[in-house]
């Protein structure tokens, strides 16, 4: 065999491995980014940071806003001076360890077996995840909606080792093919139950 020959099987090899070595990275990326399926609306648990101090109760005198997220079709109330963040369809308002998280998608009405069922898939991904019983009960400005109270830990800080958990009261909530979830975490051992049933309370489809 020519060196010409044996040269250009060499190059034809190494073409080839390259082209499959790309098929590969590139199916590998595709699959991580591919968004998660299901219906109804789809929100992760809250999570802590082990780094943020707790805060503490929210006060009796608190000022209250109302956020409208005409995109997404409701509106809600929050409390003044916290930060929010996200896009339609998912915000999120903190300060410190509190949070308020708010995600709407398609979807009809929550059923009580279809939430503690969500929440159990998601202890495979936060497996310190633990969800009491769901139930129903109605919401001022939203109508029926089921409840479950679950809680959850921050990983350890790196350099204190100290965690951080979270109570978080869940309320999904349909109307007209949407579905809301809404979820309000607070640190163990803060007691923000009134302020938070008031924004529960103020939940309202648009």
């Amino acid at each position: 065999m020519s060196r010409r020959a044996v040269a250009s099987i060499a190059i034809l090899l190494l073409a080839v491995a390259g082209l499959a070595g790309g098929c590969g990275g590139g199916g590998a990326k595709s699959s991580s980014s591919s968004p998660p399926s299901g219906g109804g609306a789809q929100a992760g648990a809250l999570s802590a940071e082990a780094t943020s101090a707790a805060t503490g109760d929210i006060p009796d005198n608190q000022v209250f806003l109302v956020f409208r997220d005409r995109a997404a079709g409701y509106s809600v109330k929050y409390p003044e001076g916290w930060t929010q963040r996200g896009r339609a369809g998912d915000v999120t308002f903190q300060d410190k360890n509190n949070l308020i998280h708010v995600v709407v998608g398609t979807g009809g009405a929550p059923t009580v077996r279809g939430v503690q069922a969500a929440l159990t898939t998601r202890q495979g991904s936060a497996q310190s995840l633990r969800a009491g019983p769901a139930s129903v009960v109605a919401l001022k400005g939203a109508g029926q909606a089921v409840k479950v109270t679950y809680t959850t830990e921050s990983a350890p800080n790196p350099v204190t080792g100290r965690r951080v958990q979270l109570t978080v009261d869940r309320y999904v909530v349909a109307r007209g093919g949407r579905q809301a979830i809404l979820d309000l975490g607070t640190p163990r051992g803060v007691d923000n139950v009134d302020a938070y049933r008031l924004i529960a309370q103020s939940f309202r489809w648009s």
